[in-house]
């Protein structure tokens, strides 16, 4: 039942957080602590998953008012698989964020949102927390630089890389994440320094790809100040997370998918 009041919340241990962000307002968010049902049970936050209206607006409430912001500034972009970059100054209306794969702002208020369910979802903050920033990170986004088009963007608001920290959340692991060689190739294509990413797969011309370490490594290569991975398997742990690739062994049908939020320092009160 969705309600007016705050009863109800996201449990406090269904949000996960990193000390490397500090005191900034963040929080990788699992699949619990919602109201929607079936397939998209139950803090399902996508806004192209099919899922009740009602119940996804009552989620992404939760979400908002757990990071302690308004609702309406909880904002996400379309996901395209790219390097794109928002710059985001103002709210837009829920599900009409422009065709990106990442967001920065330096506006206390506005908390950024990226929706993944397998994919990698990066959180940044400059060393004051002013300036931050969410990438949504497939191995295509990863390779295509929307990791370092995310700190040129930070850049721009007056976060020098050097001072950024960055933590890639909850994704699939490399034990989970089997890929064909043609995808290996694709990768070593546009970046030979990633075969050290690639351990011998369980079948022939098969690989299993570390989709997190390769994040963390395009981060230190760009000169960010630290990153590091959570190292949370998102296939693996179907309690707490959605996963495309699960979906797709289990035969296909409609899916959920978790966010990953963060607002500038000073939109809960912080100095």
């Amino acid at each position: 039942m969705i309600r007016d009041d705050i009863e109800g919340m996201i449990p406090s241990d269904a949000i996960l957080r990193h000390d490397l962000l500090g005191g900034v307002p963040h929080g990788f968010f699992t699949r619990l602590g919602g109201v929607s049902e079936g397939p998209y049970a139950s803090l399902n936050c996508s806004t192209r998953s099919g899922d009740d209206p009602a119940a996804l607006a009552e989620n992404r409430r939760r979400v908002a008012l757990a990071l302690g912001v308004a609702p309406e500034c909880l904002l996400g972009v379309t996901q395209v698989h790219g390097d794109g970059v928002a710059t985001v100054t103002a709210p837009w209306p829920v599900g009409q964020g422009p065709s990106a794969d990442a967001m920065v702002t330096d506006r206390p208020g506005l908390a950024l949102g990226v929706i993944t369910a397998d994919c990698g979802p990066v959180l940044f903050a400059s060393a004051d927390g002013r300036v931050v920033g969410a990438a949504h990170a497939g191995w295509r986004g990863a390779v295509g630089g929307v990791l370092e088009a995310t700190l040129a963007a930070m850049a721009a608001l007056g976060a020098a890389a050097s001072a950024v920290r960055a933590v890639v959340g909850p994704c699939i692991a490399q034990e989970s994440y089997e890929v064909g060689g043609d995808m290996r190739a694709q990768v070593l294509a546009a970046d030979p320094a990633a075969a050290s990413f690639f351990a011998a797969g369980r079948r022939a011309d098969h690989f299993q790809f570390d989709l997190a370490g390769y994040c963390v490594a395009r981060l230190r290569r760009a000169g960010v100040g630290q990153a590091v991975a959570l190292g949370v398997d998102t296939l693996g742990d179907e309690v707490r997370f959605f996963s495309h690739r699960r979906r797709t062994l289990a035969g296909g049908g409609p899916i959920g998918h978790q966010i990953s939020v963060i607002a500038a320092a000073g939109a809960t009160g912080l100095a």
